[in-house]
């Protein structure tokens, strides 16, 4: 019998060991919940004063502190780390509220990250300023963008709309009464197409206008035509209605000026325009040209968008601007444009100089985590703004079908708007059968 009894309690340890080891990789949340929280938390709460100590993390104590200990307490006087006032565990991490002593910034911490990381045995280390002199460590305790859902709560509101998970367990949101216009990054098959679909996704359930702009025929923005109020599939219907929406921003400053007012949102609901999102797929397709003699209305067009991008927040024309690459080296008006989009998320790109391009005036971290994003991670991105603050982020993968039947189910919801009357798609997106004999395409001519 003693013999058996070892025999069970040894299955059992066994048993109980492979059912952690089959959390840990299968249930991340129940793995973190019932082990890494607590161990991670123990480790914090020993090693927290050497290890702040060792990443140069602390300040000499004052005169009175030091005299205190050496000849009150007759104790070591040793630095000074930040103060814990608070530490709460979540599902995914750890949340540790820090009193900043005299001499210390959140910078001094976030430089610190990846020594924090490695110290705890964390997946990543974040810090987040919540008001002056303290601040928040936020640590994660396994890869929540390995497999991405979004929360159920995550759901559309006013003009708020949930796009991805950031990798501290949050959700990110695209906001456009925060940051009005946006620009998104990414090279072939990292995921762009991916989040944008989530964005239009959130977008054909809110009571806004959609319009699309896709140069390459339609073949992204045609599927979503049910919900959208104008659709330009070429570069000469593109720059018609860029100067309809250029037109529709003048009156709409009228109609401010009418009622003393400098804001969209200040209006009366009955006489309030309904915000305009224009989703711009393939920006650099605006900036080509095939002849000197198209690069005047080229750069007509372009200016007009700049002026969009700089005037059209407080009447709510918003800009969501997506493309490969965008910098100087597309033509006249491109840096200027850029500068008005004030929201950036880069995917994998295929150089550093298109990482610089969305990322290099945010921060130098961000451009280096940009360009660390794998291939075989699509939808994983680097997402900031131009305040400074950055974070990886992951979209939930989502087919064009869904977003599609997304949209047909919100038909509804697709304003009326006389001045885009022309520019309204027909149809709703089936991309008719190809040709037997396709047509021969033409090459297009190099241009410096």
């Amino acid at each position: 019998m003693t013999d058996l009894a070892t025999w069970l309690e040894a299955g059992g340890l066994a048993a109980g060991a492979g059912g952690i080891g089959y959390a840990k990789h299968r249930a991340p949340r129940v793995y973190w919940s019932l082990v890494g929280l607590p161990v991670t938390w123990g480790r914090f709460t020993w090693t927290y004063r050497d290890t702040m100590e060792v990443c140069g993390l602390t300040v000499q104590p004052s005169g009175f502190r030091a005299f205190v200990k050496r000849n009150l307490a007759h104790s070591e006087v040793r630095p000074v780390p930040p103060k814990v006032r608070r530490v709460r565990g979540t599902s995914t991490g750890l949340r540790v509220t820090l009193r900043l002593p005299a001499g210390l910034e959140p910078a001094d911490l976030a430089a610190s990250c990846e020594r924090l990381r490695h110290a705890w045995g964390v997946r990543s280390v974040s810090v987040a300023e919540t008001k002056p002199g303290y601040v928040e460590l936020r640590m994660t305790g396994w890869d929540v963008l390995n497999r991405v859902t979004l929360p159920r709560k995550a759901q559309p509101h006013d003009l708020v709309v949930p796009v991805a998970l950031r990798e501290d367990g949050s959700v990110f949101e695209r906001d456009y009464r925060a940051v009005p216009m946006a620009l998104t990054l990414g090279a072939t098959l990292s995921g762009k197409s991916v989040y944008q679909r989530n964005l239009i996704k959130g977008l054909a359930k809110l009571p806004v206008g959609l319009i699309g702009i896709d140069c390459k025929r339609g073949v992204e923005h045609g599927r979503y035509a049910s919900r959208l109020s104008a659709l330009a599939t070429d570069l000469p219907s593109a720059g018609r209605l860029i100067d309809a929406l250029v037109a529709e921003m003048e009156a709409r400053f009228d109609l401010l000026a009418l009622y003393g007012v400098s804001d969209l949102w200040e209006l009366p609901d009955q006489v309030r325009p309904v915000p305009l999102v224009v989703l711009i797929d393939e920006v650099a397709e605006l900036f080509f040209v095939l002849s000197k003699k198209d690069e005047p209305e080229r750069d007509r067009v372009v200016m007009q968008l700049v002026r969009l991008g700089q005037m059209a927040r407080a009447i709510g024309i918003y800009l969501e601007v997506c493309g490969q690459r965008f910098g100087s080296d597309q033509g006249k008006g491109a840096t200027a444009l850029r500068a008005q989009l004030t929201g950036r998320v880069v995917h994998r790109v295929n150089d550093k100089a298109s990482a610089d391009m969305g990322l290099g005036d945010i921060s130098p971290d961000a451009v280096v985590a940009a360009t660390a994003i794998p291939a075989d991670r699509p939808g994983l991105a680097v997402a900031g703004d131009t305040s400074g603050g950055w974070s990886r982020i992951r979209t939930p993968e989502i087919s064009a079908e869904e977003a599609a039947a997304v949209c047909r189910e919100f038909a509804h919801l697709t304003p009326e708007l006389p001045f885009l009357a022309p520019f309204r798609p027909v149809g709703s997106g089936i991309v008719p059968p190809m040709p037997a004999t396709p047509p021969r395409v033409q090459p297009r001519p190099v241009t410096e």
